[in-house]
């Protein structure tokens, strides 16, 4: 049952991965996948060795063909007289018969239901019953030659649904939404109930942050009610690299991780799949810390609801809240040169004009209640919202409540925070306040944005600040530039606040058609500066033109040496040389009126 508040892991069954359990009373498992070519016997090998001696558990190749899927034998083979038992995934697209064959060599095979049984070809997208249930007949019968071949070499099995590859049948039916990704896997769930076939894990995926966390907590419901409890394997795709990777797959997963779901996390950044294993441990790490935390007492409002995204309305005070974005505010007297909304310092808070407005405590109620000024704000925790100060922030309008938490589980005591306001029907606005002791900029990264991004994707929040204990040592490497740029990227991994250009791009694998973080940093260079434009540049096309379906042009690999620019979900070129691509994806951006020049 959905609890908010509370923290404590998701009941699921355990299943066998190889040497791996997964799911059960077993920790969080991390896991990344490898970019080499998968024919490539002696690099794939070296790669995975690279990963499991970073802390990964588990990892997945691709298996594009047959060939691939037979070369993954030889991988396995290697790895085993090195004396790595780490378990091996066969990642499937489009050919059922690759898996057929990786299932005998692997631990584990995932498949993507959107594309199980390869491009369906239609002249129309739209189905008559008769046509749904005759294409859902055909995927039943070949998976479950898949599930027999996997019963007969103890392999599991992933089903792996992604936004961005759900099948027209699926789309047709069901749209591009949440639901239609939960009712794709529960078609191939069912399959596997009907077989007696329960080493299974499930993954629901998507760039979009509020798509994939709907998806699965829609997931873990439905598979509530039908008292299913598969494991789950958590992602966000197309990440990208550098800070807004880590931050956007600190928001999506750290969000599932919160409410107590995931049995194992991939953190898909577009750099060496090496690099993904401490990002994922250390936000592993980060939310079991909170397991068997001191109880929070609240209740649910009846109007939220965890399956779509509606945002709290708010009063309008000044620039903070009502329909305006969310605001940054920053605890540093380093001026305004990276563009906060907001500085607070010695209990005063000042905004881009200059002008100042006051900031109370719950000690000084009388005070507050006695200031006529048209801006001030009211520094509480959730155990401080008594009748009176409930009371309070219902009577006078003028209002802002800047809300910290120094408790263990600082998600769940916000959250109470919030339903307690949406009972009463309390439209104050409220910035989210969190305090950080950390060793290094990507700890503060994926612990701000876990804490955070969820309140964010649940509708909560109309600001956000974050903060260093005054006088601590990292605080003299860690200054304004650094935390404002922390801030405004969980606001834009949130779906909350636009303010720079945004990149959807994938980890890479051995499907990916060029050189992914050489192509990223140039698209980077010349674009950079183009706020608030989103573009996304990705491998292939097994996710790509789905997961487009959010940005405004893609860059895609059509073929070794070859790429496709889009608008939107629109191919516009096709099959241009990589060496022109940047150049023409720069017209095409121009061409539509979406460029302007750097300052």
């Amino acid at each position: 049952m959905y609890n908010p508040f509370n923290y404590t892991r998701r009941r699921s069954d355990r299943i066998r991965v190889g040497s791996v359990l997964l799911g059960g009373d077993q920790p969080v498992r991390v896991q990344s996948m490898a970019n080499t070519d998968t024919n490539d016997t002696e690099n794939s090998v070296a790669q995975c060795i690279r990963i499991v001696e970073a802390g990964g558990e588990i990892v997945r190749f691709t298996a594009q063909g047959v060939k691939e899927a037979e070369n993954l034998k030889h991988i396995h083979a290697a790895l085993r007289e090195q004396g790595f038992e780490v378990p091996l995934v066969a990642d499937i697209h489009f050919v059922a018969q690759a898996a057929d064959v990786a299932a005998q060599y692997v631990e584990k095979v995932r498949v993507n239901p959107g594309n199980f049984i390869g491009m369906v070809r239609r002249e129309t997208p739209d189905y008559t019953e008769e046509e749904y249930n005759a294409e859902y007949l055909r995927i039943r019968e070949r998976f479950t030659q898949l599930i027999a071949i996997c019963k007969e070499h103890s392999t599991a099995i992933r089903i792996g649904v992604n936004h961005g590859s759900l099948s027209e049948r699926m789309m047709n039916r069901w749209g591009d939404t949440p639901r239609g990704m939960v009712e794709s896997c529960l078609e191939f769930l069912q399959v596997c109930i009907d077989e007696d076939f329960h080493n299974v894990v499930i993954s629901m995926k998507a760039s979009n942050t509020l798509s994939m966390v709907h998806a699965v907590r829609l997931l873990v419901h439905e598979m509530d009610r039908r008292d299913m409890h598969f494991p789950l394997h958590l992602g966000v795709t197309e990440a990208g690299d550098g800070e807004d990777g880590r931050i956007k797959s600190a928001v999506g997963i750290g969000a599932m991780l919160q409410d107590g779901i995931g049995d194992t996390i991939r953190v898909s950044l577009s750099e060496e799949p090496e690099a993904e294993i401490p990002v994922a441990r250390q936000l592993v790490d980060y939310v079991r810390s909170k397991a068997d935390h001191e109880p929070i007492a609240a209740d649910i409002a009846p109007s939220f609801s965890p399956f779509e995204y509606t945002r709290r309305s708010t009063r309008r005070v000044g620039i903070i809240g009502g329909d305006q974005v969310p605001v940054v505010m920053m605890p540093q007297d380093g001026g305004f040169a990276t563009l906060p909304d907001f500085l607070l310092k010695e209990g005063v808070v000042t905004d881009q004009q200059g002008a100042e407005y006051p900031v109370y405590d719950v000690t000084q109620l009388q005070l507050l209640a006695a200031d006529s000024s048209a801006l001030k704000f009211l520094k509480l925790e959730y155990p401080q919202l008594t009748v009176e100060v409930l009371r309070l922030l219902t009577a006078d309008p003028s209002i802002v409540v800047i809300l910290t938490s120094n408790h263990v589980n600082p998600v769940g005591e916000m959250r109470a925070f919030f339903h307690t306001l949406l009972i009463h029907d309390i439209p104050t606005p409220v910035v989210l306040h969190r305090g950080y002791e950390v060793n290094d900029i990507q700890e503060l990264q994926i612990k701000a944005a876990a804490d955070l991004g969820v309140l964010f994707l649940d509708g909560f929040g109309d600001g956000i600040m974050l903060e260093l204990p005054k006088g601590y040592s990292y605080m003299k490497r860690l200054g304004v530039e650094e935390l404002n740029s922390v801030a405004f990227g969980i606001l834009q991994a949130s779906r909350v606040r636009v303010t720079k250009t945004e990149y959807i791009s994938c980890p890479s694998c051995g499907r990916t058609m060029f050189r992914l973080q050489t192509v990223i940093a140039r698209v980077k260079e010349k674009t950079s500066h183009l706020n608030g434009l989103k573009i996304a540049i990705m491998g292939c096309i097994v996710n790509g033109p789905g997961e487009m379906a959010d940005a405004d042009y893609g860059y895609v690999g059509f073929g070794r040496g070859k790429v496709s620019l889009y608008k939107k979900k629109e191919c516009i070129e096709k099959g241009i040389n990589e060496e022109d691509a940047v150049d023409r994806l720069i017209a095409l951006i121009k061409a539509n009126g979406d460029w302007k020049e750097s300052k």
